[in-house]
């Protein structure tokens, strides 16, 4: 359960764990939007690009809270199965999650759900534990993506091309969650 008292969890959280259920649907639509858009700033890298994503991931799930985090990113992916244009280009639907990013979008759900729950637990408290918990975080993303991968192009090719390429952005995307988060931190709670 979300302690909506203490200083570890911004305004936002407080509020929607409180929330009545409108709100938290809004909620949801405006994190798959924050989603979707992520997927715009891209660096196209193959077999898997590089885009904000994983940023927005870590910035909803512990801005969120574990579960309505989860919800959001599972909500994505509904969209994106549905044969909405919210995943990055080459795909949509089914074809997609079966593609090599398919399990890169299940690691966002563990994510989302993991940083939340951190952060409902007060790792967000102190700038160190806050660094840990998103940069583990961050890390889950790759354990069902790298492992799909391997599935569809075999382990040393997933590791050289799904998590070799990525590593000084996911460094900088991490760092720029931390930062997200510690300003909305800071920000009253109107609740």
């Amino acid at each position: 359960m979300i302690s909506t008292s203490g200083t570890a969890l911004p305004g936002l959280t407080r509020s929607l764990a409180i929330a009545p259920i409108w709100a938290k649907a809004a909620a949801v639509l405006v994190g798959t939007a924050l989603l979707a858009a992520s997927t715009q700033v891209t660096v196209p890298m193959f077999p898997v690009p590089m885009t904000m994503q994983t940023w927005a991931v870590l910035v909803i799930g512990a801005l969120y809270g574990s579960r309505l985090g989860a919800i959001t990113v599972l909500a994505y992916i509904a969209e994106g199965l549905a044969g909405l244009p919210v995943f990055t280009a080459g795909g949509f639907g089914l074809a997609k999650m079966m593609g090599p990013t398919g399990g890169y979008l299940i690691g966002f759900v563990i994510s989302a759900w993991m940083i939340g729950y951190a952060m409902e637990r007060g790792l967000g408290r102190s700038l160190g534990t806050s660094i840990l918990a998103f940069t583990l975080a961050h890390a889950v993303v790759f354990v069902p993506g790298v492992a799909w991968l391997a599935y569809l192009v075999g382990a040393d090719k997933a590791i050289a091309l799904g998590v070799v390429p990525f590593f000084v952005g996911s460094v900088v995307k991490t760092a720029l969650a931390v930062a997200t988060y510690e300003a909305a931190r800071k920000v009253p709670s109107r609740a």
